[in-house]
């Protein structure tokens, strides 16, 4: 892996910890997010990790699901 992929691959770490940040602060399961973004908790778990990177419609569906800006969830 290069460094530019390197860097991405941060990012979208970093994007994963900030939903489950997220989540966890509003009490919610890995189970119920999948349910409220119509996706199973599997991929929750690999978003959260940073091992799967989803479009960003998912991620907008997930921001809006925690009620937070999209904004909120991209710190970098």
């Amino acid at each position: 892996m290069n460094d530019e992929q390197e860097k991405v691959q941060a990012r979208i770490h970093s994007l994963g910890q900030q939903i489950r940040a997220h989540r966890i602060a509003q009490n919610l399961s890995q189970q119920r997010l999948a349910l409220m973004v119509h996706t199973d908790q599997a991929v929750i778990a690999r978003i959260e990790a940073g091992k799967h990177n989803t479009g960003i419609a998912k991620y907008i569906e997930i921001a809006d699901a925690l009620d937070v800006p999209l904004g909120a969830l991209i710190n970098f």
